[in-house]
């Protein structure tokens, strides 16, 4: 409520200054200087070479922005409050707007969420992965029913989701988590991320699948074997990794109900980022997202969505 009482004048302030505390710049050559076209309620860049007319949210997340900017703050109040995510008809519903604009305006808030990761995971540090998309829907009559655990007769569009995350040094759940997307959850592919993401001096922890069997050949390893126990006598466990698939579940299940292959990485992404948040003040995770949006570069995937503009292909690492 307290956004949506802001004045346009206040919530025009509110963005400029997220997106440039120490003064407006050009988003095209970062020159200083430029003059306001009341009129159109954008700058013009006084640089000979540039002389490009800019708005607030041009070069941002948010570029070509048709709604009032505290519609767009607002998405972002109401997408901060939620612990287990948002569907896109619950937003059009609180914010008054199309389905089709709450729907791309909650997947582009999920894009700003991603982050490139450089540094490499240490400490204690637990791996582990779920299915999405796997289930095939019994037939009616017995006699037509297939065995369902074979290969063939699973859902072709089943995904593994395998998750990375580091213990916090505090002793208080985990602090850093990775997400990846993968056909399966093989040996390849768990070592091929597992060299990637965790530092070589770093432990891990996992369960006693056999996915992880190849990385004792590269990386310190301790096992929890779930049929014995869920932690096991040195403390070895996988309960961070558990508490990540159960909010990306109760998200899956309880708000979105359908995940598309071509952009679950997103929807787990944005679990990962409410996982690593829980401990933050809601205004914290409130200014953290707009300052990923106004610093984030237009969308590729979905500037134009409602137009034929679709991500092509899966986000798979391996």
């Amino acid at each position: 409520m307290q956004i949506m009482r802001l004045s346009d004048e206040q919530a025009f302030d509110m963005f400029k200054d997220a997106r440039w505390p120490s003064g407006v710049a050009c988003p095209c050559c970062g020159g200083v200087d430029q003059y306001w076209l009341k009129n159109r309620s954008m700058w013009r860049c006084k640089h000979k070479e540039c002389g490009k007319q800019f708005s607030v949210t041009s070069g941002t997340i948010f570029h070509s922005a048709k709604m009032p900017l505290r519609v767009y703050l607002g998405a972002i109040a109401l997408y901060s409050n939620c612990a287990k995510g948002m569907s896109a008809l619950q937003m059009s519903r609180d914010l008054d707007v199309q389905y089709k604009t709450a729907f791309v305006l909650c997947h582009k808030l999920r894009e700003s969420l991603v982050d490139v990761h450089t540094e490499k995971l240490t400490g204690t540090v637990e791996i582990d992965g779920a299915y999405v998309n796997k289930h095939v829907r019994p037939k009616n009559i017995r006699a037509e029913r297939i065995d369902r655990r074979l290969a063939k007769n699973q859902n072709p569009k089943k995904r593994a989701i395998i998750v990375i995350r580091q213990r916090s040094v505090s002793g208080k759940g985990a602090d850093k988590t990775r997400v990846f997307l993968t056909k399966t959850e093989s040996q390849n592919s768990t070592l091929k991320l597992a060299l990637n993401n965790i530092d070589t001096s770093a432990t891990i922890h996992a369960d006693e699948h056999h996915a992880y069997d190849i990385l004792h050949s590269a990386l310190p390893m301790q096992r929890v074997i779930h049929a014995q126990h869920y932690r096991g006598p040195q403390g070895q466990c996988t309960n961070q990794a558990e508490s990540f698939f159960s909010r990306f579940r109760r998200m899956q299940n309880g708000q979105n109900h359908k995940f598309d292959n071509n952009y679950v990485d997103r929807y787990a992404n944005e679990a990962a980022y409410r996982e690593d948040t829980r401990r933050l003040s809601n205004g914290a995770i409130f200014n953290d997202i707009l300052g990923r949006c106004v610093e984030h570069l237009p969308s590729r995937d979905f500037c134009g969505y409602w137009q034929g503009n679709h991500r092509t292909g899966e986000a798979l690492v391996a």
